[in-house]
């Protein structure tokens, strides 16, 4: 029965019907994802084929790295939408929020009450160095919190500096934070650590959301080891749960 579960299903029968992948990098040219148009809609057609057909993508806000602006991160939604459309590709469904760093930029943001680019229903999708945590972490939480929105953590697995210290997530989920699990997580694609750490969190039940965080067809590769009848046991709920993202 064991053997059972761990078979490996196609991709298009692990993904549900109505699932939004809410972290993706696919966005042509303004961050580590696809780097041209081209490129943008060869993963998008990738993913339709996975049965991943709505998008909120993600690119990343950075300091001065990525100094993303709303704008510019429409601009960008409006030309990947227009070359589907030049394609005649009908069944995407794309929209863009923003990955933002916590960091003395983000902090700017809040502060000056410029508005955030949200996943949806005032979601922020937010991430942090994986090395070193901001120094006023939860401050800029409750920042948030004052401002109306509730974050949503990016792959909390990630962060080593957290990985000996786990009643830290108990903390950040006491603050608000909901968790996004990147399914590569479950692989050593981040290393064994980071896969060690997503499965804690995934038994003990403190994730929300689930994303790909693609950034280029390597990702794509990875996702077809997710894709086993033993990990759609673990992870059908929260599958499920990325729909609330549907229109």
């Amino acid at each position: 029965m064991f053997f059972f579960k761990s078979k490996e299903i196609l991709p298009r029968d692990f993904f549900p019907k109505g699932f939004v992948d809410i972290h993706s990098h696919l966005l042509p040219g303004i961050d580590d994802g696809a780097q041209d148009l081209n490129t943008s809609i060869a993963l998008i057609e990738k993913m339709a084929s996975y049965g991943i057909k709505n998008f909120i993508t993600t690119p990343h806000i950075l300091g001065d790295i990525y100094p993303n602006t709303p704008e510019i991160i429409i601009g960008k939604l409006k030309d990947v939408k227009q070359e589907l459309s030049n394609r005649n590709i009908k069944d995407i469904s794309i929209k863009a929020a923003a990955e933002y760093m916590m960091d003395e930029n983000f902090l700017t943001l809040l502060d000056k009450d410029k508005e955030l680019l949200t996943l949806k229903d005032k979601l922020v999708l937010v991430e942090m160095s994986y090395f070193s945590p901001p120094i006023h972490l939860f401050d800029i939480l409750f920042q948030l919190g004052l401002k109306g929105y509730k974050p949503v953590l990016a792959h909390p697995e990630r962060y080593n500096s957290y990985h000996k210290n786990f009643r830290i997530y108990q903390k950040l989920k006491n603050a608000g934070c909901l968790f996004q699990l990147n399914l590569l997580s479950l692989t050593e694609n981040y290393g064994k650590g980071v896969q060690k750490t997503s499965e804690k969190l995934l038994n003990e039940n403190m994730y929300d959301f689930i994303g790909t965080d693609v950034h280029h067809f390597n990702h794509l590769d990875g996702l077809k080891k997710i894709s086993t009848k033993k990990n759609l046991i673990k992870l059908e709920q929260l599958l499920l749960n990325n729909k609330k993202f549907l229109d």
